[in-house]
């Protein structure tokens, strides 16, 4: 980006509720001569706390984004605001970690090849050499990190695994049907930037084999989790879920088929949500200014 191209930034807050607070941040860009493209507020009554995510382009370039930081602090000050300005034309850094299951890596790829979602991917990692030709295919480097049942050789896996992870150094980890439990360290160093999809509608069916449970209860809907990842096993914040209807005669491979069209659409936009900062972290659960 050019000085004389405009800037387009997004600013995410929140903040204890108050009167005129959307007031005084719209005056302060139009003072400034920003834009405002699109604007969400939402007041969670319980906490009674405000959140907002307000998109605008302005005028000066890169350097915009470094001054209006600087001008807004006092605002933010005085309003007790938790605030984050970014810059929206940049291309975030998506590691992708996958182990045999294939279809929430393909999907993303394809979806990022075609231009639907724009990030970079700088590795794939997987516990299994099963998915490098698809990778590489598409020009990633892939590394084979392969996951022992032993705890001593599982922990020194993760170790590389997360070597190779802070290499790359990414702003968002997603675990493309990684079967793996991150560790809490793991979790603890990337807050709320690891993003899991579970092959069920939690908190039902939590751990392993969700279709085989929801086949022995006789469920007659399945459905997908796209969360962010935290120390509780598959409890963390939830981003995006989806249904999809099943018959009493449907089978758990029947199941599994059906599931990978929910687990796909499910993380595509989840992950989409969080790239655009549509996703602000309140407790454990998530207000989602989706498009």
């Amino acid at each position: 980006m050019s000085a004389t191209e405009p800037a387009r930034l997004r600013l995410i807050a929140s903040c204890p509720d108050r009167v005129g607070i959307v007031a005084r941040v719209a005056t302060f860009l139009a003072e400034r001569g920003a834009s405002i493209t699109e604007a969400a507020q939402y007041n969670d009554p319980r906490s009674d706390m405000f959140f907002m995510r307000s998109e605008f382009v302005i005028a000066g370039g890169p350097e915009a984004q470094v001054r209006l930081e600087g001008e807004f602090r006092s605002i933010a000050q005085e309003l007790k605001l938790d605030w984050r300005l970014v810059d929206a034309n940049r291309r975030q850094r998506v590691v992708l970690l996958v182990s045999k299951f294939d279809h929430c890596l393909a999907y993303l790829l394809h979806r990022r090849k075609v231009g639907d979602m724009p990030f970079d991917v700088p590795c794939v990692i997987s516990n299994h050499d099963d998915l490098r030709s698809l990778v590489e295919w598409y020009g990633i480097p892939y590394h084979h990190v392969p996951v022992p049942a032993d705890p001593a050789g599982k922990q020194a896996a993760l170790a590389k695994t997360a070597e190779l992870i802070g290499a790359a150094q990414p702003d968002t980890i997603v675990l493309a049907r990684y079967m793996q439990i991150f560790p809490p360290w793991l979790c603890e160093r990337y807050r709320h930037r690891v993003i899991n999809i579970h092959h069920s509608f939690l908190p039902s069916f939590v751990g392993g084999k969700p279709y085989h449970q929801a086949e022995e209860r006789g469920v007659k809907l399945i459905g997908a989790t796209c969360h962010y990842v935290t120390e509780e096993l598959d409890a963390g914040p939830i981003i995006e879920q989806d249904v999809v209807r099943i018959r009493h005669s449907d089978t758990i491979k029947d199941m599994m088929r059906l599931g990978k069209d929910v687990e796909n659409a499910v993380l595509s936009r989840g992950l989409r949500y969080h790239l655009e900062d549509r996703v602000i972290v309140h407790g454990n659960k998530t207000i989602l200014f989706s498009s």
